[in-house]
C-alpha cells in the first residue's frame, strides 16, 4: 500500500480451461431472467454508494453463476461429487445461501475477471468470526468451510462498457447473445482459503477501504477484506481437503 493506493505483490498467473456453448447458454438463460426478468439484485452493494443498473447487474450475475458452475465441472472432474449450482429465479428479500456443496462442505465461490489477483469479501457483510451476516440473520448458512476464487475470460464488463450497455436498464437478449456468443469463454482457478483463513484476515485487518485506488486506476466502491491470489491455496490442495467426509 502507498497512500490511498494499493499495488498488489502477490500474483498468479490466468490459466484458462474452456467454457462449452451449453454452459453459456444456461447461464446466460439465468442471468438475463434475474436481470430483466421476474428476479430482483439489490441496486447498491453493502456499504457501497453507487447505483447498479441492470446492464452491471447482468455482468455480475452472469460472471458469478458461470464461475460457480466452472468450479463445479472441474471439482466433478478431480473424481468429486457436486450437485449442481441452484439456477431459481428469486424475487425482492430471497436469495441462494450457498454455492456449491461438497462432502458436507460448503464452498463460497467469488468471481472475478481473468487479471484479478484478489480475493474480495465486502466488509459490512461479515462479523468478526467470518460470518455472513445476511445469512446469519435469515437463519441460513452463515459459515463457509471455503472461499475459492475463479476468474472468467473474457472480461464481461469491458465487453459491456465498450457497447456502452454496462449502464442500461434495458438490453435485447438479441444484444447479450451476440456479444457473449462473438468471445472464446475460459475460466481459471486462481486459489482458495479456509474459514479459519479468512478469520486471519479479518483479524490481521487485510482491508482495503472505500475510495482507495488498486493499482493505480480502480477506485473502490466498497470496503473490503482481501487476500492476494499468490498467498492463496491451489485447486489440487481444495480436492485434497474436499475428498472426505466431514
Amino acid at each position: 500500500m502507498y497512500g490511498e493506493n494499493y499495488v498488489i505483490a502477490r500474483k498468479r498467473e490466468f490459466v484458462p480451461h474452456s467454457v462449452s456453448h451449453e454452459t453459456l447458454k444456461a447461464v446466460v438463460d439465468f442471468a438475463y431472467e434475474m436481470c430483466f426478468g421476474k428476479g430482483h439484485h439489490r441496486a447498491y452493494r453493502t456499504g457501497g454508494s453507487l447505483v447498479r443498473h441492470a446492464g452491471e447487474k447482468f455482468c455480475n450475475t452472469f460472471q458469478g453463476k458461470l464461475a460457480e458452475v466452472c468450479l463445479r465441472r472441474a471439482l466433478i472432474d478431480a473424481g468429486l461429487e457436486c450437485a449442481e449450482p441452484n439456477f431459481d429465479i428469486y424475487g425482492e428479500g430471497v436469495w441462494d445461501d450457498t454455492d456449491l456443496i461438497v462432502n458436507g462442505r460448503t464452498l463460497s465461490v467469488k468471481s472475478a475477471s481473468y487479471f484479478s489477483n484478489l480475493l474480495l469479501l465486502e466488509s459490512r457483510d461479515y462479523d468478526a468470526e467470518g460470518n455472513y451476516i445476511p445469512n446469519l440473520n435469515a437463519g441460513g448458512t452463515a459459515s463457509y468451510d471455503f472461499y475459492v476464487l475463479v476468474r472468467i475470460s473474457p472480461d464481461i464488463k469491458g465487453l459491456f462498457k465498450g457497447r456502452r450497455l454496462m449502464y442500461s436498464d434495458s438490453i435485447s437478449r438479441e444484444t447479450i447473445d451476440e456479444i457473449i456468443g462473438h468471445e472464446q469463454w475460459s475460466y481459471d482457478i486462481a486459489g482458495w482459503i479456509s474459514h479459519d483463513e479468512f478469520r486471519e484476515a479479518i483479524a490481521g485487518r487485510f482491508v482495503i477501504p472505500r475510495n482507495a485506488v488498486l493499482n493505480g486506476s480502480i477506485r473502490m466502491d466498497a470496503t473490503n477484506y482481501y487476500v492476494q491470489a499468490g498467498d492463496m491455496s491451489d485447486f489440487a490442495s481444495l480436492c485434497s481437503s474436499l475428498s472426505h467426509s466431514v
